[in-house]
């Protein structure tokens, strides 16, 4: 599996960061290669895992969301992959990442309830989990440069 990028395809996923609705003509033009080049290049690059073409919504302007992080510890760190994987799982998660310092793993995760829904997360779905022995969440109060893929339940809701 590819795990790298090459110059032409690092120069791709540049200009979809630009901006990704750009047309695949489009950027055969600005890359110097043909339409088919880039529809390939897309392709294996999604397949791969190592590109994922998606909306992003900035939560602070989106009427409803709150993120926040929390910093957990867990009971075995041989076994830290799978807690990654199984938190991962969780709906609300955008992201978990192993961490050095005082917490094991660091997860983000974007709420459409609010501070009830950062209880329902601790106290519900991570004790499901199991094996963590300590949490503490942080609320994210503003950032900048910050876009997140809009939440399940925002998705399901219509109502955003």
């Amino acid at each position: 599996m590819k795990r790298q990028l090459d110059q032409t395809d690092a120069r791709l996923v540049a200009a979809l960061t630009e901006d990704g609705q750009q047309s695949t003509g489009r950027l055969a033009e600005r890359l110097g290669v043909t339409g088919p080049t880039i529809r390939s290049r897309l392709k294996n690059l999604i397949t791969s895992g190592m590109l994922r073409v998606a909306a992003l919504v900035d939560p602070f302007r989106v009427k409803g969301l709150t993120v926040a992080l929390v910093g957990l510890c867990v009971e075995s760190h041989n076994k830290l992959d799978r807690k990654m994987e199984q938190i991962s799982k969780l709906e609300k998660v955008n992201w978990v990442a192993v961490i050095t310092g005082r917490y094991d793993l660091l997860v983000e995760i974007v709420l459409t309830d609010g501070i009830d829904d950062l209880y329902h997360f601790i106290n519900e779905e991570l004790s499901q989990i199991g094996g963590i022995t300590n949490t503490e969440s942080f609320v994210v109060m503003q950032a900048r440069r910050k876009w997140i893929l809009l939440p399940q339940g925002a998705r399901d809701s219509g109502e955003r």
